[in-house]
């Protein structure tokens, strides 16, 4: 007779044993050790990142030492959900990635996830990477191909460049990026997590500060500080080519919120003509089921446009609420495209904003710009406060149908007089045949907000007439103000990004 052991002995030897378990390790990296070490504590660290990225998998920990690391780091091991891999500085100590004289291959990241998903990077410094060569785009950190729950938190990424001279009449190859999450696969980028960095003092050329393009499905991009740089602060991009597959060739359903963008601009960049004012703080151009909330657009080129580039393609379903927009020099908010050779942008929302002393280049942009073939977006509740130009709102293509234009507070830096609406074919100083003439704004009023000091606080004062006015509509307007208070107080919904009863 077979012993019961010897049977459970055969079954064990004909299944195999199970899966071999990894034990979460921490490895460490220092400018001063070897990569011939065993990497495990600080006395036995690792020479380079890339011998540590090579080693370390699920549930691993790569600490960085404090130091200059003249290096590239690029990350093709996955983590597991319930196990990611992190890249991180150690403790609380400045560890800096520096690209000084690094090349750069085509468009390459000093800091490159390809194809990995569970991967965390936090806490570095990441600087001075570089290309000279039209063509080529230097990129701080570059998460490229497909993968999911990545995330980007609390970074410093400046002096990223390119110097390059761009070429033909479109003057194209100066590219460079502070961070870029490109899907160029038929599988998506999701759950990506672009929280808490600091870009600024990039050269751009044509391209952006942080960017999300092509197939990248479920997104945040929160809480970053983005400045000082020669083109647009944050971009949610479809249509590029960037997907081999056209239907999933859009960045989508993402949020983008609590970000502080000011000075971007293409003003002295030679990607652009001298005359152009283009770079938006926050931009969607081609993007889908976007939400913008709570973020502060300032001193920019535009403070946020939603849009499309591409024709006959559609920015559509996004919703920009309970931001502060201000003091930019062509407009405060755009939709549509910006020519009759673009797209659309339909079935979106603009709602809760306070728009205050935007349009200041003498182009006619206006506090709010509709442009070319918006059909079907509603513009409810906002604060419009009109520059020296005196104009509020710019709308001059007569193929925009199906817009609302509603329960909106108007005003000028310089009081009432002179405040122009532009509608289609006609331009309006008198809000009554404004309203009569376009059917727009029946609850609309002009009146002084009665801010609490436009330089530096844009909250209502007790009194002013924004104060329970506005259009509560739970489904559009955010359950939180951009002080990030409850949004509706007394039952009704205040005009503008701020509630205050």
């Amino acid at each position: 007779m077979v012993s019961a052991a010897a049977i459970a002995f055969t079954a064990f030897q004909l299944i195999g044993a199970p899966p071999a378990v990894h034990a979460a390790a921490s490895y460490y990296v220092s400018t001063s050790g070897s990569d011939s070490n065993a990497g495990t504590s600080t006395g036995s660290a690792f020479k380079t990142l890339q011998k540590a990225a090579n080693t370390a998998g699920p549930g691993d920990t790569v600490y960085v030492l404090a130091g200059t690391y003249n290096q590239k780091l690029k990350i093709t091991n996955s983590g597991t959900s319930s196990a990611p891999i992190t890249f991180r500085n150690y403790n609380t100590d400045v560890a800096v990635i520096d690209g000084t004289g690094l090349s750069v291959s085509g468009m390459e990241g000093i800091v490159q996830i390809t194809n990995a998903s569970n991967i965390k990077v936090q806490g570095f410094e990441i600087r001075n990477y570089k290309t000279s060569t039209n063509g080529n785009a230097a990129v701080g950190i570059f998460a490229t191909g497909a993968g999911s729950n990545v995330e980007i938190r609390n970074n410093n990424v400046h002096h990223i460049a390119s110097t390059a001279t761009p070429t033909g009449s479109d003057r194209e190859g100066r590219d460079a990026h502070g961070i870029a999450v490109y899907g160029t696969s038929t599988t998506s980028w999701s759950n990506v997590t672009v929280d808490g960095n600091t870009l600024n003092n990039l050269t751009l050329g044509s391209s952006e500060a942080l960017v999300l393009n092509g197939n990248v499905d479920g997104f945040s991009v929160t809480n970053n500080a983005i400045h000082h740089s020669d083109n647009i602060g944050i971009d949610i991009i479809g249509f590029e080519g960037k997907a081999p597959n056209s239907s999933l060739d859009q960045a989508r359903n993402g949020v983008v919120s609590g970000n502080n963008i000011y000075n971007v601009s293409v003003q002295g960049n030679p990607s652009y003509p001298s005359t152009d004012y283009s770079a938006g703080g926050i931009y969607v151009d081609g993007g889908k089921n976007v939400v913008i909330e709570r973020n502060r657009s300032y001193n920019n080129d535009i403070g946020i446009e939603v849009a499309s580039e591409w024709p006959t393609k559609s920015t559509s379903f996004i919703t920009v609420r309970n931001n502060l927009v201000h003091n930019n020099s062509y407009t405060g908010i755009a939709i549509g495209g910006y020519d009759t050779q673009r797209g659309s942008t339909t079935d979106s929302k603009i709602v809760n904003n306070t728009l205050y002393n935007n349009d200041l280049v003498g182009q006619e942009g206006g506090q709010l710009l509709i442009q070319f073939d918006t059909k079907n977006n509603i513009i409810k509740n906002n604060i419009l406060v009109a520059s020296s130009s005196k104009i509020l709102i710019q709308n001059q293509f007569t193929q925009n149908s199906g817009n609302v234009v509603d329960y909106n507070l108007y005003y000028g830096v310089g009081g009432t007089s002179g405040l122009t609406w532009n509608w289609k074919t006609s331009g309006y100083t008198n809000f009554s045949t404004y309203k009569s003439s376009t059917g727009n704004d029946a609850h609309s009023i002009v009146a002084n907000p009665q801010l609490a000091s436009p330089t530096t606080n844009f909250t209502l004062n007790t009194g002013s007439p924004a104060i329970n006015t506005g259009n509560t509509d739970t489904s559009i307007i955010g359950s939180t103000d951009l002080a990030g208070n409850a949004r509706v107080l007394g039952g009704i919904v205040d005009i503008g990004a701020y509630e205050k009863q």
